[in-house]
């Protein structure tokens, strides 16, 4: 199994930390993985979300772009022959405004390798709003707009749901993010029904196979005080495996330190179910 870390961050990520990019590749190398994929958040449309006191942390602004992708390459370069440096992008699904990705699909698929596509924002009160920015946020500009959590869940697995048809159409390796985001902050929120999860996640499996999109196996929910485990449920890890959907790890990293968190745990997962 290719030791692949598919879900990081960079210095033009404003909710994360400013360390050179050396430090996380050099954390990798000494891990022993074998490929990194630099996956940063791409621009956000201008008014987004209603939240105007934490815009500027979400997405770097667009003249950053270019330097980004420069960044990315320059990467690349310097690590030829120590570790495989893939770039990427982790783009939002934006409903309503697909044309915005697809201007910036259009400019960079010739150097883009990699795409993590995600699910942040959903319809909320006095606009779109973040999910997963903080539990006492959830639930008064979601939870109390939507009236109950199976309301809420249902709504972000249908937008899943679309993104991932969305996904689909990129030339590039592609894989929907942190399939499980919505349970970030559910010891700290009503009670999501197991069952509910369960039907709606074996739901996609036949789009993501018919799509062609993979998995971001996202491990950070497990370094999350109000989550605990990966943003992938164990049984869906491992009917992707037995339906043959690219199941990628993902340390989502915002810190150096945070490269190679949870693979263990992936490792032990995945061993005995390839091949």
């Amino acid at each position: 199994m290719l030791k692949w870390d598919g879900h990081t961050h960079t210095r033009f990520c404003y909710h994360g930390s400013d360390a050179a990019q050396e430090l996380y590749l050099n954390r990798a190398i000494e891990l022993g993985f074998e490929r990194y994929t630099i996956s940063e958040h791409p621009p956000l449309p201008q008014g987004w979300i209603a939240d105007h006191d934490i815009w500027d942390e979400l997405a770097m602004p667009e003249e950053e772009l270019s330097l980004y992708m420069a960044y990315v390459q320059e990467m690349k370069r310097a690590y030829e022959g120590k570790i495989e440096v893939a770039a990427g992008l982790e783009f939002d699904y934006l409903p309503g405004r697909l044309d915005y990705t697809e201007r910036m699909l259009d400019r960079w698929q010739d150097e883009l390798e990699d795409v993590v596509y995600s699910v942040h924002y959903l319809p909320g009160r006095d606009g779109m709003r973040c999910i997963d920015f903080k539990a006492e946020h959830f639930e008064e500009q979601l939870l109390s707009y939507y009236g109950s959590m199976e309301r809420v869940v249902n709504e972000y697995y249908d937008h899943v749901e679309a993104a991932i048809e969305w996904a689909g159409r990129f030339p590039m390796r592609k894989r929907i993010g942190h399939i499980n985001l919505i349970e970030k902050f559910h010891q700290a929120l009503p009670e999501i029904d197991e069952s509910l999860i369960r039907s709606r996640l074996e739901g996609m499996l036949p789009l993501l196979v018919k799509s062609g999109v993979g998995v971001d196996v996202n491990t950070a929910g497990m370094r999350v005080a109000t989550c605990g485990k990966p943003y992938v449920p164990e049984w869906f890890l491992a009917e992707c495996v037995k339906l043959g959907i690219p199941c990628v790890y993902g340390s989502d990293s915002h810190k150096p330190e945070q490269v190679g968190f949870g693979w263990d745990w992936f490792e032990k997962q995945m061993s005995g179910r390839e091949g």
